[in-house]
């Protein structure tokens, strides 16, 4: 086992939890600051993560499985299964009551949350260099996912004080959790296994960049989220191009 592996994994698993811990608190001390601002940090995470998932994830795991493809559009789908499922069968199910507008889709949020910890260890076991390309732009969305959190449960009926500590359990210890479990066990697979779950993660990431946060900029209409759009698709291909 190697010593920096573990250590980078579990430092960016951690750092994650601190920033969406942070997008907690800036909200409920600072909401208008929080409100105006948060667009430009899902803009540009949504440049680092859809460029680095086309131009550095997807073309590796493609070099360790030939069966990669399959594996892209599964987690590309099974992510957009998922948040049909809560925005639509269950949200229906339980119609306009506060338990649709607040913890359904914070469950959603904790399983989202879970499995970015997965995709740490898995990142991080193919090259460092590939974690923390990952991380870059998963712990940069972390800050908005923190701040969503909690004004999805803060709409939902819950006080300041219960939605701050709600959203803190689902959307940020649920990431070192997903990489305290899945750690140990990614660490024995063989290189084309690990190439599957690494096309299992790019597909997700470019789901959740594509048809999570890129809508979420396009409602906003936000004079300058085009700049910061921009600016992490640039930050991206810098350091993927230095590394070639």
């Amino acid at each position: 086992m190697d010593i920096y592996t573990v250590i980078a994994v579990f430092l960016a698993s951690t750092l994650a939890c601190v920033v969406t811990t942070i997008g907690i608190y800036v909200i409920g001390k600072h909401e208008e600051w929080g409100r105006r601002n948060t667009v430009y940090f899902i803009s540009f995470a949504a440049g680092v993560l859809i460029t680095v998932s086309f131009i550095h994830l997807i073309p590796k795991s493609f070099s360790m499985n030939i069966h990669a493809s399959l594996y892209l559009l599964a987690g590309f789908m099974g992510l957009y299964l998922f948040n049909r499922l809560i925005t639509i069968f269950v949200c229906h199910k339980f119609g306009s009551s506060n338990l649709s507008i607040g913890i359904i889709p914070t469950l959603g949020i904790g399983f989202h949350s879970f499995l970015d910890g997965i995709i740490y260890s898995v990142t991080f076991n193919v090259s460092i260099f590939t974690g923390v390309l990952a991380a870059i732009g998963m712990v940069l969305h972390e800050f908005p996912e923190g701040i969503v959190t909690f004004l999805l449960l803060e709409k939902g009926g819950l006080k300041k004080k219960h939605a701050s500590t709600t959203a803190f359990l689902a959307a940020a210890i649920t990431t070192p959790l997903g990489t305290l479990v899945s750690f140990p066990i990614i660490q024995h697979i063989s290189r084309s296994s690990l190439g599957a779950l690494l096309a299992l993660s790019a597909g997700a990431l470019v789901y959740v960049g594509a048809s999570h946060l890129l809508p979420a900029v396009e409602r906003e209409e936000k004079r300058y989220t085009l700049i910061s759009l921009a600016s992490g698709i640039l930050v991206a291909v810098i350091i993927v191009m230095s590394k070639v």
